[in-house]
């Protein structure tokens, strides 16, 4: 028994981070270094997702809801399966103590290994939140994991490049200096709020009886099948829901756009729930500049589209007390406000 249990807690690790690195080769990097060279030869890494290469979302109908959701789901499937497979490997195939140990600390320790182990993840915000989840049973403190969930889609390296690339360097500027402190601030002021090291999920996906500490292949069957089921299905409503009310949150998209507080506050409020997959909001911005909306609502989105959305925030509530979240939603928005600002300040 002893025997057996101390090769699986060997091939525990050996398995997650097999899958890992594996999983984010074929899913990430490769596919990321070849669209970087795209993005340097064409200016353009495709479409927008928003409203492909018409001048305005599609009204809001079932047919609307149902090409986004499809479009959506060609993009993003294969990082999704791969962020359920990682959620729950990290609560089946990881010694118990170890999440706890880099990203269960008070204060900034935890806030930072988070952002820094998300950089080479790379994910969309809804791709991660499994991940999130799984951190979050094995006792991540919510600052570290707010961390790691934002830093996976505000600091992605690949869209910085294909940002610099697209938008212009500048507009890399505005979103590594305002993503920083988004990412790395933001975590640390929710540590420094939650009062306490580590704080227990809300509404544990696993049950008592698989929250053993020695890793185990049946168990991450087990989650993964859960999280699946518990996740999934409210995730494709959200997203048929972003897809059919796109006019709603974005009705005007034009040279009447300016860069008013007020429709700056609008594109900020609309990129705060708008889910989009990785990197996406670099062709949208880059068409609603195309078609003479001001920089102050475009630097709002830049900042807005991938931290957070409706779906994301679904996914991960039950792993977070809900000021947490609510903190997290209006800090986004405050952080897309102040970049649609500096955008018109400095003329970008």
């Amino acid at each position: 028994m002893n025997k057996a249990r101390s090769i699986n807690g060997t091939l525990g690790p050996i398995v997650f981070f097999s899958i890992a690195i594996i999983g984010l080769f074929y899913v990430k990097w490769s596919p990321y270094y070849d669209k970087a060279f795209l993005a340097a030869a064409h200016h353009s890494i495709g479409t927008s997702i928003l409203m492909g290469k018409a001048t305005a979302p599609p009204a809001f109908s079932w047919n609307a809801a149902l090409s986004y959701a499809i479009t959506y789901g060609n993009a993003i499937w294969k990082a999704m399966v791969l962020g359920l497979l990682l959620g729950s490997a990290v609560q089946a195939l990881l010694p118990a103590n170890w999440i706890a140990r880099v990203l269960g600390r008070a204060g900034l320790g935890a806030v930072v290994a988070g952002g820094l182990l998300a950089i080479p993840g790379m994910m969309c915000t809804c791709c991660a939140a499994p991940v999130v989840v799984g951190l979050r049973q094995r006792e991540a403190s919510p600052g570290g994991a707010i961390a790691f969930w934002l830093g996976n889609s505000v600091l992605n390296p690949a869209t910085v490049i294909f940002m610099g690339f697209v938008l212009g360097w500048s507009w890399v500027g505005l979103r590594l200096a305002l993503g920083v402190v988004m990412v790395f601030g933001l975590g640390y002021l929710v540590n420094l709020m939650a009062g306490v090291p580590v704080q227990a999920a809300t509404a544990p996906i696993e049950s008592n009886d698989e929250a053993d500490s020695s890793p185990s292949f049946a168990r991450w069957l087990r989650i993964l099948a859960r999280m699946s089921v518990l996740l999934i299905p409210e995730y494709i409503l959200l997203v048929l829901l972003m897809g059919a009310t796109r006019a709603w949150l974005f009705p005007h998209i034009g040279p009447e756009i300016g860069n008013s507080i007020g429709w700056i506050l609008a594109f900020a409020a609309a990129g705060t729930l708008f889910v989009i997959p990785t990197a996406g909001e670099v062709p949208i911005v880059q068409a609603m500049l195309a078609l003479g909306i001001g920089v102050g609502p475009a630097g709002a989105l830049l900042m807005t589209l991938p931290p957070i959305s409706l779906p994301s925030l679904a996914m991960v509530a039950p792993s977070f007390r809900a000021w947490v979240l609510f903190i997290v939603t209006a800090a986004v928005f405050a952080f897309g406000a102040a970049g649609g600002l500096l955008a018109v300040w400095l003329h970008l």
